[in-house]
């Protein structure tokens, strides 16, 4: 098997080696292979964890943080974004993102979830030949848990256009995203066959593929569609922030299955992952209340929720790559830089970044892809074809770099371009009147009370 396993796979292969389940292999599991009991149960608890991230967390969060005639709106674009992103990931978006393929997408092979069905009780093999990789679990569990993934990251992006985007260019936007961005940079990232996962970059459960891609969609929705009416003359502030604490709580619980079930198994590898993510969470909410603290003079509760979901996201491509003391650096760095990006950068930069999708996701997403570069242990990544796994170095930094430069240009041009075939179709923005009665009644003829 080559060396360049990494993310999902590796942790996969790491988990197949430390348990008693099937180890990498090179052909499919045999055919009286069984499936792990223990791994599949986590695999279904993380599952459902991070669809609770989507619905209720992120909804709420969002919600918590527009103003009142939006609210309901708010709610609905998480709630419609995690039925869409169910259909189309059933139909298509499985086989484009874990379909063979070639380096830059998957093929159509597994269309409609074909093939998968058939083998409903036993593990399967991710890959071909010598970079396959043989899970524990039955691959109706990966792909369940995959979906959760493609549910919450366009969900992150209406964050960038909240209160101004109309509900079908967002339903639009939605379905051609997860088509042309999302699938494509998921096969690149994460399957064996995809060019960056050949580069060697480490990702562990969605810098790159979630946040970095999240974060730069938001910014060039963002700068697409505009500012909102009245920015810098009405009252923008959040209209529930009980909402948003209630949200933020939810996204902090939930993101342990994001990033300890992306070991892919029960066993110390998802311990590691699940306890720096906590400590990363934790230093990160702590930085950016003192950062306000001394800049702003009060430390706020929108500060804190903020922090820690920065943490949350900086230490998800490392999550399973990284130790505790790393983890609290990494905390403190996204905390703070979370804090620039929510702040400085997007009033020096003049866009209306709504709810901060690119200020949290894209930048503290990019630091956490770049420090796991420095900070990576190898022992954790180790497996039988690497035992010496991948520790942090100068030249794992550049690879680093590399595939965060690739997907921040990829996401940007493509997005661009899907709006705009968007703005054609359907429009993008609601009128100014509508934007001003608010979207509760302008698109779905309600209120919240």
């Amino acid at each position: 098997m080559r060396p360049q396993l990494r993310g999902w796979a590796m942790a996969a292969a790491a988990a197949a080696t430390l348990l008693a389940g099937p180890a990498l292999a090179q052909d499919a599991p045999a055919a009286d292979a069984v499936v792990n009991t223990g791994d599949t149960a986590w695999m279904l608890t993380s599952t459902a964890l991070v669809l609770m991230m989507t619905i209720p967390g992120l909804a709420l969060f969002y919600a918590g943080m527009v103003r009142k005639k939006n609210i309901l709106a708010t709610l609905m674009q998480s709630f419609a974004i995690t039925a869409i992103a169910t259909i189309v990931w059933m139909v298509v978006g499985y086989s484009l993102a874990f379909g063979e393929g070639g380096a830059y997408v998957g093929d159509l092979s597994k269309l409609l979830l074909r093939g998968v069905a058939e083998n409903w009780d036993k593990p399967f093999t991710l890959g071909t030949g010598d970079s396959a990789v043989a899970f524990t679990v039955p691959e109706t569990v990966f792909l369940m848990f995959q979906m959760t993934f493609a549910i919450i990251t366009p969900a992150l992006v209406t964050g960038a256009y909240a209160e101004r985007m109309k509900f079908s260019a967002m339903v639009l936007f939605t379905i051609l995203w997860l088509i042309v961005v999302y699938a494509p940079v998921c096969h690149w990232v994460w399957h064996p066959n995809g060019w960056i996962f050949g580069l060697g970059a480490l990702d562990f459960a969605g810098g790159t593929v979630v946040h970095i891609n999240a974060g730069v969609a938001g910014l060039v929705c963002a700068l697409v569609l505009g500012k909102r009416v009245g920015l810098g003359h009405d009252n923008m502030a959040p209209f529930n922030l009980g909402l948003a604490v209630i949200g933020a709580s939810m996204l902090w619980v939930g993101w342990f299955g994001f990033n300890a079930g992306s070991a892919g198994a029960a066993g110390g590898r998802a311990g590691m992952a699940m306890l720096v993510t906590q400590v990363a969470a934790a230093a990160a909410a702590l930085a950016w209340v003192f950062a306000e603290w001394a800049v702003k003079g009060k430390p706020s509760v929108l500060g804190a929720i903020s922090g820690a979901v920065a943490g949350l996201v900086a230490i998800t491509p490392a999550a399973g790559f990284v130790l505790p003391v790393p983890a609290l650096i990494i905390g403190v760095v996204a905390g703070l830089a979370g804090f620039w990006g929510a702040t400085a950068l997007k009033h020096w930069c003049g866009y209306d970044d709504s709810l901060d999708a690119f200020g949290v996701h894209g930048v503290c997403g990019i630091v956490g892809a770049l420090l796991t570069g420095i900070f990576a242990y190898g022992p954790l990544s180790a497996t039988t074809a690497l035992p010496e796994g991948v520790s942090g170095s100068t030249g794992q930094l550049l690879i680093q770099v590399y595939a965060v430069v690739a997907v921040f240009v990829f996401t940007a041009i493509a997005t661009w371009i899907l709006l705009k075939i968007v703005d054609v179709i359907v429009g993008l923005r609601v009128t100014e009147e509508e934007e001003r009665e608010g979207l509760d009644v302008s698109l779905h003829g309600e209120r919240i009370g």
